[in-house]
């Protein structure tokens, strides 16, 4: 994926991309009957300047796709953004993404046009969604005027929904990955992380398909119920 990248961005500056049409990028999809072993889906982090959606900003995209209950490795998304200007000194002992490295990296418009094709206005999943999505959004209003909305799903929401009982000691990505034996190779690595999250929403897949929740649309219902209990025994 990261060649086929390169070489797009390499053609776009060439001025023979084939590429993305600013004017024609994918129609976001939202949930509906598709079946949950049919559609594909995006599991997207993102690493940044900081936690502040209003002043920081993102300096790597990470996504694989999930398709047919698989996760596709050879449909992933990897990039570090061309941000020269940004000061990562107070993150960069977390995500290693040091000054060279974004001097290094892709430019932001075309890896920005490169996403929203590669994506195909496919639903997109997150650990803590809210975060992700406050910068994606961001970076495309911001960068390319683009505004469209996507159907985002919480994965740290779909977790519980699914597994109630679990005895998980905490409510982060570590605390599930370790639950389920998973090994993350590189945590804060954005390309990582996608893949502990994707291996993470796999396994609420295969409970959902096991509680017949088979649709996108059984999903969301599902999720909209565990809202409605969570908020009937919070304190008052």
């Amino acid at each position: 994926m990261l060649e086929q990248i390169k070489d797009w961005i390499e053609r776009l500056r060439a001025g023979s991309t084939g590429g993305p049409d600013r004017e024609h990028l994918p129609t976001p999809k939202t949930a509906g009957d598709q079946r949950l072993s049919d559609c594909r889906l995006i599991v997207l982090d993102l690493e940044t300047t900081g936690l502040n959606a209003a002043k920081d900003e993102v300096i790597a995209i990470g996504a694989v796709a999930i398709h047919k209950n698989a996760i596709g490795m050879g449909d992933q998304f990897d990039l570090i953004l061309r941000r020269p200007e940004l000061d990562i000194s107070e993150t960069v002992l977390i995500h290693g993404i040091g000054p060279e490295a974004l001097t290094r990296g892709h430019e932001t418009e075309d890896a920005l046009l490169h996403l929203l094709e590669w994506m195909n206005g496919d639903l997109i999943l997150a650990y803590h969604s809210a975060f992700d999505q406050k910068f994606l959004e961001k970076a495309l209003k911001t960068t390319l005027g683009y505004t469209q909305p996507h159907t985002w799903i919480d994965v740290a929401e779909m977790l519980p929904a699914f597994f109630p009982d679990a005895k998980t000691g905490g409510r982060g990505l570590d605390n599930w990955a370790d639950f389920f034996g998973l090994e993350v190779s590189a945590r804060h690595h954005a390309a990582a992380d996608a893949l502990a999250t994707a291996e993470l929403t796999l396994a609420v897949i295969n409970r959902a398909h096991k509680n017949d929740v088979v649709t996108l649309q059984g999903l969301n219902d599902k999720l909209k119920y565990y809202r409605r209990l969570k908020n009937m025994h919070r304190p008052g």
